[in-house]
């Protein structure tokens, strides 16, 4: 049984939830392909303060209406019957009820939910002794690759194109993950 680490959003949800949202705000007529750096606030030429009063007045919608990514739910699904699922997001503590319910409404199984309230992931992945990692952010797939030695899967975004280490792997989509994670579980380890 692996104790598989999952990010929420970008990874189990689509990496395109926030595009609605930020050109209605802004202004803006951004596809996900527009979005080629993780920081929004070059993406939208905004500073800290004005990104961040925005996400306190857009996160809890965004969360709550957040559409699935492709495969997610089967894939998880399948591997909640011989893994545990472990949920870590850079999401910020107050969200849980609304990350508890999306859960719930989506009918996705975990084993536990944390979120860590910054990106810096690399403490609850200990504590948890993850297996594997699957991650959206570029950043976050090196560092707990490198950290703890263990493979993470990158899902391809246009904002996570710089190279990777050897123990992060790039996947398009969730069939991809499975197919890589259940070679990789039936295969004797030297990670």
């Amino acid at each position: 049984m692996l104790r598989l680490g999952i990010d929420i959003d970008g990874t189990v949800t689509s990496p395109d939830a926030f595009v609605p949202y930020l050109n209605k705000s802004f202004g803006k007529k951004l596809t996900l392909d527009d979005i080629v750096e993780y920081d929004l606030t070059k993406v939208l030429n905004i500073t800290e303060l004005d990104f961040w009063k925005w996400m306190d007045d857009n996160e809890p919608v965004i969360y709550r209406e957040a559409p699935l990514a492709q495969y997610a739910k089967a894939v998880l699904d399948e591997w909640k019957q011989q893994h545990q699922l472990i949920f870590i997001s850079a999401r910020r503590k107050h969200l849980h009820e609304i990350t508890n319910n999306w859960f719930l409404q989506n009918e996705i199984n975990y084993d536990h939910i944390e979120l860590v309230g910054n990106h810096d992931k690399l403490a609850a992945v200990k504590k948890h002794e993850i297996s594997v990692f699957f991650e959206d952010k570029h950043d976050n797939a090196c560092m707990i690759s490198e950290e703890h030695n263990i493979p993470v899967i990158l899902f391809n975004t246009p904002y996570n194109q710089d190279p990777v280490p050897k123990n992060v792997i790039r996947a398009n989509n969730w069939l991809e993950a499975k197919q890589w994670v259940n070679h990789w579980y039936s295969t004797p380890q030297t990670v």
